[in-house]
């Protein structure tokens, strides 16, 4: 990989060399949103921590890995965001940068919208996908966790109850695995790395364990511990393509 090409020359001449910038493409579990809480009567807001969100783990890693190089961090990610909303501000958040790798991370939000709109959620990262390779850059689609499997009894609140509900159902009727399915032929027919994440979160899940437990919100973001899966799966990707 290109990527590691970069560090190595870094590392090995960093007086003419530059560093390495990655772009993190995503929703409010890139941005690093973890508890939610009721802003007002028919709002919903949340505790935002990018010391623990899984690119600032990535960042870490690397910095033992080869603590003599910078690696420039792009967050990139925005709470609600879908595919389509990233593809309208692609420029203006990530190829603006110039990023030398970008992690495109998308599903939850736009499964939500249920099946009817999967064809846009494929179109749209699509596109993404075409523009990033045009541009240059390397690519590697991370697929989300799952959502809530069940209703958390330490969800009291209505509004938020009315929330989680809405992703119980798209989790528990295959919604979200369609989507994920949907978005690796994607991958497939754009020649597209994947860090299948999604696949370890069903592994547990299988396996028995709670997985509403491991999110945060008890909904959708994983808790800060979980975001360690995310960061260690991503260096483990770089390192076998």
């Amino acid at each position: 990989m290109k990527f590691i090409e970069k560090i190595v020359e870094k590392q090995n001449n960093n007086y003419e060399k530059r560093g390495v910038t990655v772009a993190f493409l995503g929703d409010s579990v890139t941005q690093g949103c973890f508890e939610v809480y009721r802003k007002s009567e028919k709002e919903l807001e949340t505790v935002f921590d990018k010391t623990c969100a899984y690119h600032k783990y990535f960042a870490d890693i690397f910095s033992v890995l080869c603590p003599s190089v910078p690696v420039n961090i792009i967050n990139a990610g925005i709470s609600g965001g879908t595919a389509l909303h990233a593809l309208d501000r692609l420029e203006r958040d990530v190829l603006c940068q110039s990023p030398d790798l970008v992690i495109v991370c998308f599903g939850l939000n736009d499964s939500s919208a249920g099946m009817d709109k999967i064809g846009v959620y494929t179109k749209s990262l699509g596109e993404i996908f075409e523009r990033l390779q045009n541009f240059g850059t390397e690519i590697i689609f991370m697929t989300p966790n799952m959502k809530c499997t069940d209703l958390s009894c330490h969800i009291t609140d209505s509004l938020i109850k009315e929330v989680a509900m809405l992703n119980v159902e798209s989790q528990i009727n295959k919604t979200m695995d369609n989507y994920i399915e949907a978005a690796l032929k994607v991958c497939k027919d754009k020649g597209v790395t994947v860090c299948d994440c999604y696949r370890k979160w069903k592994k547990l899940s299988d396996s028995g364990i709670n997985i509403t437990q491991l999110l945060s919100n008890k909904i959708n973001h994983p808790t800060r511990e979980m975001n360690y899966m995310f960061a260690y799966s991503l260096v483990e990707t770089i390192f076998e393509m």
